[in-house]
């Protein structure tokens, strides 16, 4: 972590937020991803990358416990440092592949679509946090020349901002007129959109991709994310409600919520090739593709309306 500058005339600043525990997962696996963490090499220790980041310990075993479930660390426990997986690369998912949890599975796929020419990604989610990382990744290789896209066409349907979600919310129910768990779920909502619109039109004015990036609003809490890349596979999981403590306005709330990005994603296929099989099990996985396309198309052009990615 770099020192915190010097007050300036003599005006103390006010203090940096904490990252939050994906963020600190976020910036790992972009070092095991780089290769700045080696397959094999062992981790800081928790004190170590809790001292970096400017967190406490369990904010670490958090953020270790997130890659974990995505097989990148392995021997993650409480006294000894982490140590990450010897056999990255050999585990890629895939159509036909067991489901995976979605910040694992997702990356990748996308990451695949975007080596076509012409890319398709349409996206039906509570949020956008699982899309707008799963994206990043393949927008790197394409600032570094090594995918080439020439059309980026990116459709996302998210919950309306003034409908009453089925979740989250809180347990308790309604403190007064004011709803904080609404509150700070629209404005990640809209700040996730905000970060994946402007990443990916970066590209039209860096690399001249003919980019198209589109939101609407959907009049319900969808119970399911569902992830469509390429006319070519479906990528399909469930939000699992429970019942979880959040902190909001600094004080410990209950909420029932799902955690989305780590819900087991399903992949499926719109050719058999895809996925290693032939016969019943490919037309099950195409048709299931087709329908989902359709689903999302009616959508997409009925019940849906206009969204601001604004407060």
């Amino acid at each position: 972590m770099e020192p915190e500058p010097a007050p300036v005339n003599g005006r103390k600043r006010p203090p940096r937020p904490q990252p939050s525990p994906v963020e600190v997962a976020d910036e790992l696996r972009a070092r095991i991803r780089s290769g700045a963490l080696r397959p094999g090499r062992r981790m800081p220790t928790q004190a170590q990358l809790a001292d970096e980041f400017g967190v406490e310990r369990g904010a670490v075993r958090q953020a270790l416990r997130i890659l974990q479930s995505e097989r990148l660390l392995t021997n993650v426990s409480k006294g000894s440092p982490a140590t990450v997986a010897p056999d990255l690369g050999r585990d890629r998912p895939g159509p036909g592949a067991a489901p995976r949890p979605t910040t694992a599975a997702l990356a990748h796929r996308v990451g695949h679509a975007f080596a076509a020419r012409e890319v398709r990604v349409d996206a039906l989610c509570l949020t956008a946090v699982s899309l707008t990382l799963a994206i990043g990744e393949p927008l790197r290789l394409v600032h570094e020349g090594r995918l080439k896209p020439a059309k980026v066409d990116v459709r996302v349907l998210l919950p309306a901002r003034d409908i009453a979600l089925a979740f989250p919310v809180p347990v308790a129910g309604l403190d007064g007129d004011r709803d904080a768990v609404h509150e700070r779920w629209l404005a990640m909502r809209n700040a996730q959109g905000q970060v994946l619109r402007h990443n990916l039109l970066s590209l039209r004015a860096t690399h001249g991709v003919d980019v198209s990036v589109s939101f609407r609003a959907l009049p319900f809490t969808p119970p399911v994310k569902l992830y469509l890349l390429n006319d070519a596979e479906a990528l399909f999981a469930y939000y699992t409600v429970g019942r979880r403590e959040q902190e909001i306005d600094r004080r410990p709330t209950e909420v029932y919520d799902a955690e989305g990005i780590h819900a087991p994603l399903f992949a499926f296929a719109s050719e058999a090739g895809q996925v290693g099989e032939a016969g019943e099990a490919g037309e099950r996985d195409a048709a299931f593709v087709r329908q989902s396309r359709l689903w999302f198309d009616a959508l997409w052009g009925t019940i849906s309306t206009e969204l601001r990615l604004t407060p």
